[in-house]
């Protein structure tokens, strides 16, 4: 059975469908607006015709190559290209600015790759196990995610948690207007009904990156050429020495199980595994005040842990046909067209497709890497490119993504509109990461918690008294008292060297 998958996938054509799909995924992964999920949708189709070997591993590689591919953006044009790589944004675009793009570059291809061996490792020796856990999994206790997750708002204020926190409520803000859910009751849309199903991820993104980037430019045109010169950057294996490579071992693991932990459960996704990587990492280093100022760690983070989703995400789909995000919803569709059901059995009925489904992945990674790693010298000419060329057509490219994320004008308008909120935000200084993630998350918590006090007629004691949920409450109230007392600790340090 082994044998015949690995010379399903090792065939020619197999090889030469997973690369295309890792080549095309990579670009639909790095433009602003487009993204895995639409990569994988567009080519279903095509999958049909093929031998099923051959188009799962179609569809596979164009998953890998999606993922990937979002940190390129991200790091050069400080535009997150997929949701999954928005803390790639936060240490990524620094470094290109101090003309380390080629090191942020090569840190994020060399430990994405990494990140998806490990969750690949996780699928084909774990998944039965932990996909077990996920059955003991009620709304109650995807609630009690949600708020862990809001916690590392506090993480990510920056010097001041006020703006931050408010920051973040307006990303939850956001995240209610349209449709309730369960009730479906039209909340804030003022009778504009393009507002009844909420603004899209990928519009707020764009907006809030790439457009603020784009007006914040135009208002200081004067002095554009000083502040968007050229930049140098260097260009030698991953950007990664072996001495880096041993101080990140801690940093790799700890995101690839933060990562193969969050694909496992539904509905969550690598935006949010990046995130809470990436507070993680802050959190246990030895000079915190550095994220955000362009260090590797935060890049590492993020990357190694929204690839870690990948082979997380597949556990549930093939183990019990429950589809971790939207591009394994896809897959899932894909997977019984050809005529190989998800489930406990799968691997008796189906053995031959699912380790060929391993093998793809393992070739997919390879083939990423590979890829990405030789293309670099291209990526990093964008540098290159003076700016007042290249942001108009950055400014181009945004609109497209906007328009074709649901083939309306309206989404145009929105963009506008977050761009312009994104530039007061700054000139306030108001933090916008809390805002996406409070956008992120708000939906969730929401659903969850209303399906929860549903289930227990009304009652909150059920958030307190189910074993798993408590845990995540307390972890999220240890995580915002740290937070709290290391800003306590250096407020008081600062007061103290003000009077000296």
């Amino acid at each position: 059975m082994i044998t015949q998958a690995l010379m399903n996938v090792c065939d020619p054509t197999c090889l030469a469908l997973i690369c295309l799909g890792v080549v095309v995924g990579i670009i639909f992964g790095s433009i602003p607006g487009l993204s895995a999920t639409m990569a994988v949708v567009l080519f279903l189709p095509l999958s049909f015709g093929l031998e099923p070997t051959n188009g799962i591993s179609l569809l596979i590689g164009l998953y890998m190559g999606g993922i990937s591919g979002g940190l390129i953006s991200a790091i050069l044009l400080k535009i997150p290209g997929t949701p999954s790589s928005i803390a790639t944004v936060l240490d990524g675009g620094p470094m290109a600015d101090k003309g380390e793009a080629g090191k942020a570059l090569g840190a994020g291809i060399l430990y994405s790759a990494i990140g998806s061996l490990f969750s690949i490792v996780a699928l084909i020796f774990i998944s039965p196990y932990l996909a077990a856990l996920t059955l003991k999994f009620t709304p109650v206790e995807y609630f009690a995610i949600a708020v862990f997750s809001l916690s590392i708002i506090a993480s990510l204020s920056g010097n001041s948690l006020i703006k931050g926190l408010l920051s973040g409520l307006l990303g939850i803000s956001f995240a209610l207007i349209g449709l309730a859910p369960i009730d479906g009751i039209s909340r804030f849309t003022f009778g504009n009904f393009n507002l009844m199903s909420g603004f899209n991820i990928i519009v707020l993104l764009v907006g809030i990156f790439a457009v603020t980037d784009i007006m914040m430019a135009g208002l200081g045109r004067k002095h554009l050429d000083d502040a968007y010169g050229k930049k140098s950057y260097h260009l030698k294996g991953f950007g990664i020495t072996l001495a880096e490579f041993k101080d990140q071992i801690v940093n790799m693991i700890r995101s690839s199980i933060i990562g193969i932990i969050i694909g496992i459960l539904p509905g969550i996704g690598g935006n949010v595994a990046g995130l809470l990587s990436y507070t993680a990492a802050k959190n246990s280093s030895k000079y915190p005040e550095k994220f955000g100022t362009g260090i590797v760690d935060g890049v590492i983070a993020s990357e190694t842990s929204n690839n870690a989703v990948i082979g997380g995400s597949l556990i549930p789909l093939l183990t019990m046909g429950i589809p971790g995000n939207t591009v394994a919803a896809v897959l899932l569709g894909g997977l019984t067209i050809h005529g190989i059901n998800p489930g406990p059995l799968i691997f008796q009925k189906s053995g031959v497709y699912v380790y060929g489904i391993f093998f793809a992945l393992i070739v997919a990674t390879l083939a990423m890497l590979v890829f990405e790693r030789g293309a670099l010298p291209i990526f990093v000419k964008l540098l290159d490119v003076p700016k007042h060329i290249l942001l108009p057509i950055v400014m181009v490219c945004c609109v497209v993504g906007a328009y074709s994320s649901s083939s309306r004008m309206f989404d145009v308008w929105c963009i506008l509109g977050f761009g312009a909120l994104g530039v007061v935000m700054k000139m306030l200084k108001i933090p916008s990461t809390p805002l996406i993630i409070g956008f992120i998350l708000g939906g969730m918590t929401e659903e969850n918690l209303r399906r929860a006090l549903q289930a227990s007629e009304g009652s909150i004691s059920v958030f307190f008294t189910r074993p798993i949920s408590l845990a995540f409450l307390v972890a999220g109230f240890l995580c915002v008292a740290y937070v709290l007392k290391n800003k306590y600790k250096n407020h008081g340090e600062n007061t103290l060297g003000e009077k000296e």
